[in-house]
């Protein structure tokens, strides 16, 4: 299922009124969603923004892809920075611990028996036999 944090239109005509979702990809947008994860209204000269950032985060980091719409007011509240810098960090863990992992000495798994290989090589075979019919022409 792929996930997508989109704006949901809602309001009236010539005013529009946006919510901030995690919808399934392949639902109307206007449609099913997962998640209300803040909202958007244009309408207002400073254009009104309320985003739960907890959830934002979440959603992200669980492989949330934004739109260009939501992706640049999610950098407009510093969430995308945020998010940034908590993937950067994940990224040094995963570093270290590779480190240490290759200073250990690796150990070495006993060989397989070559026994065991024969065995399942082994092919079973069978014939078919065909049969056939003649017919008898009559006198």
């Amino acid at each position: 299922m792929a996930v997508k944090l989109r704006l949901k239109r809602m309001g009236s005509k010539q005013k529009p009124f946006y919510r901030i979702v995690a919808a399934d990809s392949r639902f109307p947008r206007d449609g099913r969603f997962i998640e209300t994860v803040g909202t958007y209204d244009p309408i207002k000269k400073d254009a009104d923004v309320t985003i739960d950032e907890e959830k934002a985060l979440k959603w992200l980091s669980n492989g949330a892809q934004p739109t260009d719409t939501v992706r640049s007011i999610l950098a407009s509240k510093g969430i995308m920075a945020k998010f940034a810098a908590s993937k950067a960090k994940k990224e040094v863990k995963k570093e270290t611990k590779k480190e240490v992992v290759k200073e250990e000495a690796p150990k070495k798994a006993p060989a397989k028996k070559a026994a065991t290989a024969k065995a399942s090589t082994a092919k079973k075979t069978t014939t078919a036999k065909k049969t056939t019919t003649t017919k008898k022409a009559g006198k």
